[in-house]
């Protein structure tokens, strides 16, 4: 697996263009009991989801290449960064899934066999292909949709897909860094993190279910960069749940 961030990673030599490699073609396949485990990956616990049936995520996409060119998957196949696979942090593995680049609404269909990534705000971590087909090899990262495909029904991810919100100028990023069911340690949470950020710090409350929840986040920010850096200023503050909203 990935296990790390790595500022050494890099593209194979050249740059080939993978624009003729095709999707993964979703079928129906065994759930590896080993990926549904609990695991702890640099002091950060994580639960894997007991199934990806509605699963639809927006954030940060990056991808990885040479360094784990050949190693072991987290479920023991070689990682090929030629293939269209994907690595993510609690999906069951396999799932098959619909990512679209919400900055270009490029798209590509993926089997994520691995586990990370596991740096900052990253949703999912991609071969070195489905980067180069969505247009992020040069960035390194880029804002997308990641849904959960039915292989029993393929067509219906990718109609819902279809019905996504690309990201314009005017799109502002937000850290969400905390929920609370009480208003006064949202209160105290934001007070800190304007003091120790010197950023914009907003309190959004809403009714649920589950009764009035209080949601502190940090922005708006203009784009991924500044979201990395604020992420990476938060860790002495021992926050590291942290999800990224487009709004």
């Amino acid at each position: 697996m990935p296990s790390i961030f790595d500022e050494s990673d890099s593209a194979p030599s050249g740059l080939p263009d993978m624009s003729h490699v095709p999707d993964a073609v979703p079928k129906v396949e065994r759930i590896y009991p080993y990926s549904l485990r609990p695991y702890n990956v640099l002091g950060k616990h994580y639960t894997p989801l007991r199934t990806a049936k509605g699963y639809v995520e927006e954030g940060v996409a990056s991808w990885y290449g040479n360094k784990f060119h050949g190693n072991k998957t987290s479920i023991g196949e070689r990682y090929d960064m030629y293939a269209m696979t994907a690595a993510h942090k609690t999906l069951p593995l396999p799932t098959y899934l619909r990512v679209t680049n919400l900055e270009n609404d490029r798209t590509v269909v993926v089997r994520a066999n691995d586990r990370g990534p596991f740096h900052g705000n990253r949703i999912i971590d991609l071969s070195y292909s489905a980067a180069s087909r969505l247009g992020m090899l040069g960035k390194g990262t880029a804002l997308v949709e990641v849904r959960a495909i039915d292989p029993r029904n393929p067509e219906a991810s990718q109609k819902a897909a279809s019905k996504h919100a690309k990201v314009s100028k005017s799109t502002r990023l937000y850290l969400q860094v905390g929920a609370f069911g009480d208003l006064e340690n949202a209160q105290r949470l934001q007070a800190r993190l304007k003091t120790h950020l010197n950023r914009p710090v907003r309190l959004e409350s809403a009714d649920t279910t589950n009764g009035m929840i209080h949601r502190v986040q940090v922005g708006p920010l203009v784009s991924v960069e500044i979201a990395d850096q604020v992420t990476t200023e938060l860790e002495p503050l021992n926050i590291y749940h942290i999800q990224l909203l487009l709004q």
